[in-house]
C-alpha cells in the first residue's frame, strides 16, 4: 500500500470532556441547545440528545434532572432506568422558555468549542518544520508533467508555509500546481463544527469545502483513550478556493439576521489547510485592498474579525495563501506592496518536450492512438510557422475537442492529421481572412432626380 506523502504522525484527537467545566462553555448554554433540539425534534431518547449535542450522558445529566425539576421538560416514557433511555419532550412551559432562547440565536448543532480551544487545537496541528521533502513533493506532482527547477520553487514556499504569489500566462497549470497538494495533505486534523465566543455562535464547518474522514477508513482511531471530543468532525486538511467573486466583506463574518448566528469566511474554514485566491487582481475589490486586508495575517498569523455589535474576535490564521494571476505583478501593486507575499514564482510555459509528453499521457489515458509523424506534422503546421506559444492546457483541450468529434460524427477511434486540424480550429480562435475587394461594375450609374 502506497504511504500518504505527510507524515504518518497521528494528530492527537481532542479528549472527551467529562463535565460541564471540561467543555469550557456555561450551563445556560447547554441548556438552551437541550430545549432547542427537543423543540425542533418534538422528542428524543436520553442518548440521542447526547448524540446530537456531541456530549456524552453523564455531561449532561445534571441539566436534564435540572429541567425535569422545573417542569421544563417531561418524560414521556422509558426504556431503562435514568434519563439516558427516557424519550424527552417539552412541556408548555419548556415550549415558552424556548422561545425565549430562539430570540437569542436559532443555532441547534453539536456544542461549540471556545475560542481558547479553538486556537489552541489549529496550532497544535501546524505541521512539524522540516515535514517536506522533494521527494514528497514529486510523489504529489507525480501526475503532472514538471522540472526540478519548477519543484525547487514552490517547493520551500510549501514547506514553510508561507504566502505565495504564482504568476505566468493563462492556460499553464497554475491552479493545478497548488490544488494537486490536496495530494500531501493526507493525515486527518479535526475541525469544530461550530465556535462560541462573546457569547455568539460562529459555524465554521462547511460540508462543501471540508470533506470528513470516517472512522472506519482508520483502524489506529480505536486506539485513542479516551474517546475523542464529538464537538469536533475529523476532516481532510481543506482546501478552498476564491475567484473574481470575492469581495472584502466575504472575508470576515457574515451574520444571518434569521438565525442569528455568525458564518466562518473563507480564511477561518481553511486553517490548516490552503487558501487560493484565483485570478488575483480580478476581484471586485482592488489588488491593493484584497493585499491590504492580508498584511496583519500573513505576518503576525493571526486576524481580526468584527461581530455586528462592533465587537472583535482574535482568531488564529494558519491557512497557506496563495495568490495567482495572469497579470503583470509589477500592476497588482508596487514593490514594498508585493514584499508583504513571501514567495514569488513564475510558472512559464513548457518547452516543446513537455508539450509532447503531456500530448502522449492525455492519449495514453483516454487509450487513443496516436504517432509520432502526426504530432511532428501537427506541430510543423499550427506552432512553428507563426511561432504559437505551447501552453500545458492545449494538449487536454485538443484531444477533448478530438474526441468530442469522434463521438459526435461516429469516426473511427484513432487520431487523424485532419481530425487535429478540426480540434484545433475548434479550440482557437482564428484570423479571418481579408474580403477581396468588389471589382468596379462595368454598368453605368443612374441618378435619380
Amino acid at each position: 500500500m502506497t504511504q500518504p506523502a505527510l507524515a504518518r504522525a497521528q494528530i492527537e484527537a481532542p479528549i472527551e470532556p467529562t463535565s460541564i467545566e471540561d467543555t469550557g462553555l456555561s450551563e445556560s448554554l447547554v441548556e438552551q441547545l437541550i430545549l432547542k433540539f427537543l423543540y425542533f425534534r418534538g422528542e428524543m431518547y436520553g442518548k440521542d440528545l447526547s448524540d446530537a449535542i456531541g456530549l456524552k450522558f453523564s455531561v449532561i445529566n445534571e441539566l436534564v434532572d435540572s429541567l425535569k425539576l422545573r417542569h421544563i421538560i417531561q418524560v414521556k416514557r422509558a426504556l431503562s432506568v435514568g434519563n439516558v433511555g427516557a424519550l424527552l419532550a417539552l412541556t408548555e412551559a419548556g415550549r415558552a422558555r424556548t422561545r425565549e432562547c430562539l430570540e437569542d440565536n436559532q443555532y441547534v448543532g453539536p456544542a461549540p468549542i471556545p475560542m481558547a480551544q479553538y486556537i489552541a487545537r489549529v496550532r497544535r496541528q501546524k505541521p512539524a518544520d522540516g515535514w517536506l521533502t522533494k521527494e514528497l513533493l514529486t510523489e504529489a506532482y507525480q501526475g503532472m508533467v514538471l522540472t526540478s527547477n519548477i519543484l525547487s520553487q514552490i517547493g520551500p514556499a510549501i514547506s514553510s508555509l508561507n504566502s505565495l504569489l504564482i504568476y505566468g500566462k493563462p492556460g499553464n497549470g497554475k491552479t493545478f500546481l497548488i490544488e494537486a497538494l490536496s495530494n500531501l495533505q493526507t493525515e486527518a486534523i479535526y475541525l469544530p463544527y461550530a465556535i462560541e465566543c462573546q457569547g455568539n455562535i460562529v459555524q465554521v464547518y462547511d460540508p462543501i469545502y471540508h470533506h470528513r474522514v470516517e472512522e472506519e477508513e482508520n483502524v489506529e482511531l480505536t486506539n485513542f483513550a479516551p474517546a475523542w471530543d464529538r464537538r469536533w468532525c475529523r476532516i481532510k486538511r481543506p482546501f478552498l478556493v476564491s475567484g473574481g467573486e470575492l469581495s472584502l466583506d466575504m472575508l470576515d463574518l457574515r451574520f444571518n439576521a434569521t438565525s442569528r448566528v455568525y458564518e466562518a469566511p473563507f480564511q477561518l474554514k481553511a486553517n490548516n489547510g490552503i487558501y487560493l485566491i484565483d485570478d488575483f487582481g480580478r476581484q471586485k475589490a482592488t489588488p491593493a485592498e484584497v493585499l491590504n486586508r492580508w498584511i496583519v495575517p500573513m505576518e503576525r498569523r493571526v486576524d481580526y474579525l468584527s461581530f455586528l455589535t462592533g465587537g472583535k474576535m482574535t482568531v488564529p490564521f494558519e491557512a497557506f495563501l496563495v495568490f495567482s494571476t495572469n497579470l503583470n505583478p509589477t500592476d497588482l501593486g508596487d514593490e514594498a506592496f508585493l514584499r508583504r507575499i513571501q514567495y514569488k514564482m513564475l510558472l512559464q510555459g513548457p518547452t516543446e518536450s513537455e508539450f509532447r509528453e503531456i500530448f502522449t499521457r492525455f492519449c495514453a489515458a483516454k487509450k487513443l492512438a496516436y504517432n509520432r509523424e502526426q504530432l511532428d506534422r501537427f506541430v510543423d503546421r499550427h506552432y512553428r510557422p507563426k511561432g504559437k506559444e505551447f501552453r500545458r492546457c492545449h494538449p487536454r483541450d485538443l484531444l477533448t475537442h478530438a474526441l468530442n468529434l469522434i463521438h459526435f460524427e461516429k469516426l473511427p477511434y484513432e487520431l487523424t492529421d485532419e481530425l487535429l486540424d478540426r480540434a484545433f480550429d475548434s479550440c482557437f480562435v482564428q484570423e479571418e481572412e481579408p474580403i477581396p475587394a468588389a471589382r468596379p461594375s462595368s454598368q453605368p450609374s443612374y441618378k435619380i432626380v
